[in-house]
């Protein structure tokens, strides 16, 4: 008798996404994967902005809510924002309702624009960070893992220079991970081998 095939489900994996199902997809489908479009990696720095003090599931449940608050991450409209919006988004309880972090945004969005018209593209500038490839890491379960990089230190000064806001170090090695950048997955992950034909380390 032919033994049974393992579900998605029983694939090894890393642990933080546990059981819940949004978690798993985003750690199935996103999480790690190399993001090199400007528009999603500037609305991804913000809800890695948003999830400060926070967990990530929390900003995860609320992207969709994000994204209508703020017009899609769109940074022409969003540089636009007037005091009256601002205090409209401080009631919308589908976001969290942080002065700083939502201030944070339209200063981000600025900073996007006036890069823009520097010529500069917000993909490679933040690529060129890691060479504009991936870093493989090899983490081990029950290993450590980094809060933050001498990379993620520089691209948070970079950032903070430009005038982004929420772009701390530990923040930044966070969005990393996220877009692919370097990849974290565990080596016990089945998500690991599939990122090392596209990244070095």
């Amino acid at each position: 008798m032919a033994a049974k095939k393992a579900s998605k489900a029983d694939l090894p994996r890393c642990k933080w996404p546990g059981s819940d199902p949004l978690y798993l997809a985003y750690h199935d489908h996103e999480w790690g994967v190399p993001l090199r479009d400007g528009r999603a990696l500037f609305e991804m720095l913000q809800l890695e902005g948003a999830q400060a003090g926070l967990s990530w599931i929390t900003i995860l449940r609320k992207r969709e809510n994000y994204r209508r608050a703020f017009d899609g991450f769109d940074p022409v409209k969003i540089a636009r924002y007037t005091p009256a919006k601002i205090e409209k988004l401080m009631a919308d309880e589908g976001i969290v309702r942080n002065r700083l972090k939502i201030e944070g945004v339209v200063s981000s969005a600025k900073a996007y624009l006036a890069m823009e018209k520097e010529g500069l593209g917000f993909s490679e500038f933040l690529w060129d960070f890691v060479d504009g490839e991936p870093i493989l890491n090899r983490l081990k379960p029950g290993g450590p893992i980094p809060a933050e990089t001498d990379i993620s230190q520089a691209m948070s000064k970079a950032l903070k220079k430009r005038g982004f806001k929420f772009v701390g170090p530990t923040i930044i090695y966070a969005f990393m991970q996220a877009v692919g950048m370097v990849n974290d997955h565990l080596v016990t992950c089945y998500r690991h081998p599939e990122f090392k034909k596209h990244a070095k380390g």
